[in-house]
């Protein structure tokens, strides 16, 4: 039985010491800009301006200070504070699930939001100046074209739309075998006339079928999903917790006491708990 209670205390004290990581990296992220991308940023600032952070920002603190007084009651084994602890880090759960739950809403209803978005700013070539440019970087970075598809941008495709030379010529020189696009798919040909870059020597250009639109929305369901997964990984750690505090705490009435054996005259036993050392 000691051997049991010396396991539940350790593993009592690797848990409490597990949830104030917790809470550290709660704050650390809840402090932290991690909707790093200029485009996000401006396309979508009313989807992803404060998701999740209020939560991080004030429970991140509150589970450091509980995790520390958890750790101090599951070393020192007093009963007493570890109930206090279970019953405080409880109301912290209950109300972090309470909080944290329009986070849930908010991944489920992104991709019709992101997609009214992105509908508000196309034809891409009357949008805002800052955000053309932001878009063409990320067009040359990841070989995309427009949002959801490279005819966002109408009769004014830029020159970040088109398939770099060595590719744009092993199109050409396969276009017997597919006269619009290439084998995999990742380019297609467009009329010279459709486009505003340069005018070319022949009468196609090759642009990325690949649209921007699923990039930017990795970007800005990143941050959404980080704070889920933290705030879930919180609530696994603080129910393991309060189960082990739980235990410890209600040691006296789950433990068997100690007893004595006598035997009589008669040879009748007899079963007494030992009297307390206090």
């Amino acid at each position: 039985m000691a051997r049991c209670r010396s396991y539940l205390q350790g593993l009592a004290l690797c848990v409490t010491v597990l949830l104030l990581v917790s809470g550290v990296v709660m704050i650390g992220v809840g402090f932290s800009t991690i909707d790093g991308n200029i485009l996000v940023a401006e396309l979508f600032d009313q989807l992803s301006s404060s998701d999740g952070l209020l939560v991080l920002q004030v429970f991140g603190p509150i589970t450091v200070v509980l995790s520390v007084v958890g750790i101090c009651a599951a070393s020192l084994d007093l009963k007493p504070l570890l109930l206090v602890f279970s019953v405080l880090i409880f109301v912290e759960f209950v109300a972090v699930m309470v909080v944290a739950s329009p986070l849930v809403q908010v991944q489920a209803q992104m991709d019709s939001e992101v997609d009214e978005v992105f509908l508000n700013v196309t034809p891409l070539h009357r949008a805002e100046p800052y955000i053309q440019s932001e878009l063409k970087k990320l067009q040359a970075s990841d070989s995309c074209c427009g949002l959801r598809r490279f005819e966002d941008w109408e009769n004014q495709l830029p020159v970040s739309c088109l398939c770099n030379n060595a590719y744009e010529s092993f199109f050409l020189s396969h276009s017997s075998q597919s006269s619009n696009s290439n084998s995999e798919g990742s380019c297609v040909s467009v009329d010279n006339v459709l486009t505003s870059a340069k005018p070319q020597v022949t009468d196609k250009l090759w642009v990325h079928t690949k649209p921007c639109g699923p990039i930017l929305k990795s970007y800005l369901s990143f941050p959404i999903k980080l704070r889920i997964g933290i705030i879930s990984a919180f609530a696994t750690i603080t129910m393991a917790a309060i189960a082990l505090c739980l235990v410890l705490g209600l040691e006296a009435y789950w433990r068997t006491p100690p007893v004595e054996t006598t035997v009589d005259d008669f040879n009748r036993v007899t079963y007494e708990p030992k009297p307390s050392l206090t």
